[in-house]
């Protein structure tokens, strides 16, 4: 039997038929360059993140942002869950309880030994690519290390990136490229194991099973494993970047960059469930 028919790649977001997008039970989404643009969280996209919610769908960032940021989003923003450094951990807050739960992949004795590890990688990376500088986050940081080419730094070339890479992969550690740092870690997670996870034990979804009924928005290549596990994936415009060194790409994009991109698929999401 053939095997069935995979969907076209980079589909203008008009082409996400509107039967489907009204059968959408939750929305999972990266935040920087995503949700965000150019480092600032628009009015239009945290409004775009709350009407989501408000309409009943199951909302949760999946993120390489840090412990530290991540406290502060489940409680505080209009969301279910949050995945953080690039599936380290999940938190969900419990509102009718006021009690943060956190659930980390690794025990606390492999966070330390990794953080050890970490640490003196950091030093050799620094070294080695000039430019590079530990990202502003990573006091907050308790699982990866986050090494920024160009958030709070001169954009580095793609060579120079890619170095950084070489180094992390030649300690035995992950490497994930986003679109402002190059995250590094220990262990065998990613933010698709993790998301998988969350949704497991936290709200009894088997993802692989269910995985049409909801979709991830992202921006950059450490969203790729989200991106070939969703069959309704949607990339914001500034994916193009990226592209075409990707080998996972999602089904559509939005015409829009960043969080007007976000707005534009939330704003699709609604308008499918009718008022």
């Amino acid at each position: 039997m053939a095997a069935p028919a995979q969907p076209a790649r980079m589909q203008p977001l008009s082409r996400f038929p509107r039967s489907v997008r009204a059968a959408v039970r939750g929305v999972f989404l990266d935040i920087d360059d995503t949700l965000t643009t150019d480092g600032q969280l628009t009015a239009e996209a945290y409004a775009a993140l709350e009407r989501l919610h408000q309409a009943g769908l199951l909302i949760a960032p999946i993120t390489g942002r840090p412990a530290g940021w991540c406290d502060h989003i489940a409680r505080m923003w209009p969301v279910d869950a949050v995945v953080g450094e690039n599936g380290a951990f999940y938190f969900r807050y419990d509102r009718a309880r006021r009690r943060l739960h956190r659930r980390f992949v690794a025990g606390d004795a492999e966070r330390a030994e990794n953080r050890r590890r970490l640490d003196s990688l950091a030093r050799e990376i620094l070294a080695a690519v000039p430019g590079t500088a530990l990202a502003s986050d990573q006091p907050y940081r308790e699982a990866d290390l986050a090494i920024d080419y160009c958030e709070d730094v001169s954009p580095l070339p793609a060579d120079a990136v890619a170095r950084i890479v070489a180094l992390f992969e030649a300690a035995g550690a992950t490497a994930k490229v986003s679109s402002i740092h190059v995250n590094g870690w220990y262990g065998v997670y990613d933010k698709l194991s993790t998301t998988r996870l969350m949704l497991a034990e936290e709200f009894r979804i088997d993802l692989d099973a269910d995985s049409g009924s909801y979709v991830f928005a992202g921006d950059s290549p450490n969203d790729a494993p989200m991106f070939a596990a969703f069959p309704n994936a949607v990339g914001v415009a500034n994916l193009r970047t990226f592209a075409a060194g990707m080998s996972d790409l999602p089904t559509y994009i939005t015409a829009a960059p960043a969080g007007a991109g976000f707005a534009e698929l939330a704003a699709a999401l609604v308008e499918a469930r009718g008022p």
